[in-house]
């Protein structure tokens, strides 16, 4: 994980290009800002909260699951992901990023309703590259193993974050080890649904 500020912008609409990705770098990669600084009051109510952006979340994402279907379908002819439709999809995972950092206590300012805004947790996907159209054919069934690990993880996360209310609440803060318990997490799922949308053919990493 990168601590720099620099971030692809996305807004409701189709978001903005994504930053070529140099190589060797993972072209999914987190972008963390935050200072650890956890509001009392927000964090007392956080469950409350986030209601309106999950609401939002959920809207965005039956549109997400057509352009999705339409990826699926034209990067399978091409072998490579249309800029629009790309975009369109990473836009709503840095959105989606937000949101569950922001439930999970990862971050504290709330999000908003645009994957355009700073956020402390947010992150950078790399523009469209070329794909096997097999496995662009196959990514349903080969995501699987991969969604079974981040169901596993997600049980461990749940533990994390009613650790992370309690201390948040109490103490204003969040200890690092925490964080970055719940952030690898974090990561894993973004990443999977990354591999899942065809925005990247590189498996998610277990590995830091």
């Amino acid at each position: 994980m990168t601590e720099t500020e620099q971030g692809s912008q996305a807004s409701d609409n189709p978001p903005e290009q994504a930053m070529p990705t140099p190589d060797g770098q993972f072209p999914i990669d987190m972008v963390i800002t935050d200072d650890l600084k956890r509001s009392r009051l927000t964090v007392l109510f956080r469950l409350l909260l986030v209601i309106p952006a999950f609401i939002w979340l959920m809207l965005w994402g039956f549109a997400a699951f057509f352009v999705l279907v339409a990826n699926w379908v034209a990067t399978t002819i091409k072998g490579q992901s249309p800029d629009s439709l790309h975009n369109f999809l990473a836009g709503y995972i840095r959105y989606t990023t937000h949101i569950l950092a922001y439930y999970y206590i990862l971050a504290d300012p709330y999000p908003g309703f645009s994957s355009v805004n700073k956020y402390p947790v947010t992150v950078d996907i790399a523009p469209p590259a070329k794909q096997g159209r097999l496995g662009v054919f196959f990514r349903g069934i080969l995501a699987i193993p991969a969604y079974f690990i981040a169901s596993l993880l997600r049980y461990v996360l749940g533990i994390i974050v009613i650790l992370n209310w309690l201390i948040a609440l109490f103490t204003g803060r969040l200890p690092r080890g925490f964080e970055d318990i719940g952030l690898y997490i974090l990561r894993y799922e973004v990443e999977t649904l990354s591999y899942y949308s065809l925005l990247t053919n590189r498996y998610p990493r277990l590995s830091t």
